[in-house]
């Protein structure tokens, strides 16, 4: 049985090693552990953001982010941006997913949101289904641009 919950602290290095299990994030996730710690940090901080882990037997084996962007398009609709979805790579395939998403849908509802929303990298071409699967459409193209 999974159990989800806010992440801690102390979840950081877990949730690292989940987001560095693909070769995406193994080549993006490669700052010191005191650059994610400060970031947890700033989240924690932030109204409307949330970082989740999925934990099992003790072990953090899913995590992902949600965000709740109040806007005032589509009639002033409350939003959820779900990021940084991640199950554990040897438990994959076996429902976590859906009911991370499950979880999240359910924060986003009680949060006020009326639109759910998510972004994947386009390679990633099982994820691709596996949100389909969940009834999300891929309705947007999107766009982005480092500021470094």
């Amino acid at each position: 049985m999974i159990r989800f919950r806010d992440a801690r602290r102390e979840d950081v290095a877990a949730i690292l090693a989940l987001l560095a299990d693909d070769a995406l994030g193994a080549q993006r996730e490669t700052a010191p552990l005191e650059t994610y710690l400060a970031a947890f940090d700033r989240m924690a901080a932030a109204p409307g953001m949330l970082l989740i882990v999925g934990e099992q037997e003790g072990r953090v084996v899913a995590t992902y982010q949600l965000a709740i962007l109040p806007g005032l398009s589509l009639r002033a609709a409350t939003r959820a941006l779900v990021e940084a979805v991640r199950v554990a790579s040897d438990l994959r395939s076996q429902g976590i997913g859906a009911d991370l998403m499950a979880d999240a849908e359910a924060r986003a509802r009680a949060a006020g949101a009326t639109l759910i929303q998510l972004t994947t990298h386009r390679s990633r071409k099982r994820a691709h289904r596996f949100y389909e699967r969940l009834g999300f459409t891929a309705s947007h193209i999107g766009y982005k641009r480092a500021l470094d």
